[in-house]
């Protein structure tokens, strides 16, 4: 759950509450989903936001504990700058970006957020930022690159 947010609606008795609570949900190996559940109640909403976030489920490409390379991306007004970190070094990340790295497995990373600090733009400019990774053999299978080296070419 990273963020709930309660508005007002002003009545003739006085003030009708509701809420909506941002959940981000991940399975720590590599796949994660993020959702938006609105209700009169704080525990309907984080249950609509929990099953809406299990629904949008994304697969991330990881390198280990860590991400493969760096990663800048930008949703609306919230930009999001992602590093990869040596193991050991853990999260260095604000809430936000914090809880969708942890939720998607990542345990070692450099990051800064730049611009709004909206909680939902954050963490849809962090996912964003998170598809963008590609790791080496991937992109070099899509080329058709052999990675082998001089002696994976003499074999072939």
């Amino acid at each position: 759950m990273l963020f709930i947010n309660r508005s007002a609606k002003v009545v003739k008795g006085g003030r009708r509450f509701s809420f909506s609570a941002l959940v981000v949900t991940g399975d720590r190996k590599g796949r994660i989903g993020l959702g938006l559940g609105k209700a009169k109640e704080v525990a309907e909403a984080i249950k609509k936001g929990g099953e809406a976030s299990k629904q949008n489920m994304l697969s991330v490409s990881l390198s280990g504990a860590t991400i493969p390379h760096d990663a800048y991306c930008a949703f609306d007004g919230a930009k999001v700058l992602l590093r990869p970190a040596s193991p050991g070094t853990g999260l260095i990340a604000g809430k936000t970006v914090r809880a969708v790295l942890e939720s998607v497995g990542v345990k070692d990373a450099l990051s800064k957020s730049l611009g709004s600090k909206n909680a939902a733009n954050v963490a849809k400019a962090t996912i964003s930022a998170l598809q963008s990774l590609r790791v080496r053999e991937d992109v070099a299978k899509r080329r058709g690159v052999n990675l082998g080296g001089p002696k994976a070419a003499v074999a072939a």
